[in-house]
């Protein structure tokens, strides 16, 4: 039977592990998290003092190992809950279990989920350590940096020493409903393991430069530097309003800005792949905002990784191509549905699922258009039409063989196309994150109408603010409703974690 090289103890290294304290059961969400962060900080510090010392003594001395918390939960019965909630309770009698990493970023949406499972399942929840290793490369502080290669520093290879992530067990099983479970081992207590936490946290710091613990819960998405120059506008006025709520702006490079004191570090001269700013609110309540660039695959790419933060809600924001000779430039379209010709997630979520528009976030959407237009009732139809938005993978689909495309543009009823909504409402879908999509009609290409010279500047400046401010204002009417009631039951699968 082949090893598996990260859980290799080489012969010649003696296995050394940090004394940790044992296993304790929680009535008490607070004390749970409190025991997690002792757990959590007592292996990592662990395997950073080791490996500077390896590093200082230029020769491995032994094998390290650190490991994960976990929480588990036993039941021996069905549980009767309230039928209104998504998420807090297990299916039915087993043992469950979780992985956990940061604890000290996750702190506040530990407690939410743990004391569900202690309410809904009148017992204790059982504090340890697991049996998954903790990579090296994870078990860094933020903003770490080691010079050079490892290897030119010690005698042997790193994984030798220490455990280094393991892609093959870093995926998506649990959330895709494609996790089976063996005799031995828990059920899932989490859409995510630990490792796939930590991969998605350095993926994030890497792609937006910015740190994790800045992401926002409510995320809005642009295909446009537009809208995020609009965005930076609105945040430093929102700052200087005692009554907003806002209490910082952080720009890529962690650039911090108060109501009280100028920005901490200087602009970054290098924008990262997709900048992001966070206009911060208390309990993470505030906005972030992403500009994903154009393209299905970044919008995979960023929405892979935001998911493990647990947002709860992700909005869409930006241009499409209206398809309907009735629509004007300037037009919204919100989408009711959508066509997914962008395959970038075929094999993950078959395009045969169909996905749903969540009644929260279309309500709050329509009433922020109708509020800032001016425009109510029958009358709203002037500016807004709802329907399907089609999202492709080809830019350029104008250039090709119109026949096949347009006809299935006009059986699906669609309203307008695009690049990226489909994508981040189907990974919404998949990891449980409410979303939603509002566009604005740019161009006509199926109509000849096409902005010329001069036209784009002047649409960008009347548009672009008044569409900011509407999905500002949807998102700020969605902060006011308990999460419990936004996270909608509609993308709960049969056999679903206790963890949101």
């Amino acid at each position: 039977m082949k090893k598996n090289p990260i859980l290799t103890i080489v012969d010649d290294l003696t296995r050394k592990c940090p004394d940790t304290p044992g296993s304790k059961q929680f009535t008490d969400a607070a004390e749970a998290v409190k025991y997690l962060n002792l757990l959590y900080e007592t292996a990592t510090s662990f395997l950073r003092e080791k490996f500077n010392a390896t590093l200082e003594a230029e020769k491995a001395e032994a094998r390290y190992q650190a490991f994960y918390p976990e929480i588990q939960i036993s039941t021996s019965s069905h549980t009767l809950v309230d039928s209104r909630l998504a998420f807090g309770y297990v299916p039915g009698p087993g043992h469950y279990a979780t992985t956990i990493t940061r604890p000290d970023l996750f702190a506040s949406y530990l407690e939410t989920q743990i004391e569900l499972l202690i309410k809904n399942h009148g017992g204790p929840v059982t504090v340890g350590v697991s049996k998954t290793p903790i990579p090296l490369h994870f078990a860094f502080l933020e903003d770490a940096h080691v010079e050079g290669s490892i290897e030119d520093k010690i005698d042997r290879p790193i994984r030798d020493v220490f455990d280094v992530p393991d892609l093959a067990t870093t995926d998506d099983r649990i959330a895709n409903g494609q996790y089976e479970v063996t005799a031995n081992d828990p059920i899932p207590l989490a859409p995510f393991t630990a490792q796939r936490v930590d991969y998605s946290l350095h993926r994030l710091a890497h792609y937006t430069a910015t740190s994790p613990g800045h992401f926002q819960n409510y995320v809005l998405f642009t295909n446009y530097q537009f809208y995020i120059d609009e965005f930076i506008e609105f945040s430093k006025k929102a700052l200087q309003d005692a009554n907003s709520g806002y209490y910082a702006f952080v720009e890529p490079g962690n650039r911090i800005t108060t109501r009280d004191e100028l920005p901490s570090k200087p602009e970054l001269t290098r924008q990262p792949q997709m900048p992001t700013y966070h206009l911060k609110h208390g309990n993470n309540c505030g906005i972030t905002m992403v500009n994903i660039g154009i393209g299905p695959s970044n919008a995979k790419t960023i929405t892979d990784h935001i998911a493990v933060l647990r947002s709860h809600t992700w909005l869409m924001l930006g241009h499409c191509a209206g398809l309907r000779n009735s629509q004007r430039l300037g037009d919204y379209v919100l989408a009711h549905a959508y066509v997914r010709e962008d395959h970038v997630l075929d094999d993950d979520l078959p395009v045969w699922v169909p996905l749903p528009a969540l009644a929260e976030v279309q309500v709050a959407l329509e009433n922020s258009v109708a509020n800032v237009t001016g425009y109510t009732g029958y009358d709203l139809k002037q500016v807004m039409r709802t329907g399907t938005v089609a999202t492709i993978d080809n830019r350029n689909w104008e250039l090709r063989d119109q026949t096949g495309p347009v006809q299935r543009l006009s059986q699906s009823r669609a309203i307008g196309l695009d690049m990226e909504s489909a994508t981040i409402a189907a990974n919404g879908f998949r990891f449980r994150v409410p979303y939603g999509t509002l566009l604005c009609v740019s161009d006509k290409p199926l109509h000849g109408e096409l902005k010329l010279p001069g036209m784009a500047t002047d649409f960008y400046n009347t548009q672009v603010k008044q569409h900011l401010q509407i999905g500002i204002q949807a998102l700020e009417s969605l902060r006011n409703m308990p999460s419990e009631q936004l996270h909608s039951r509609k993308l709960r699968s049969f056999f679903e974690t206790a963890f949101q």
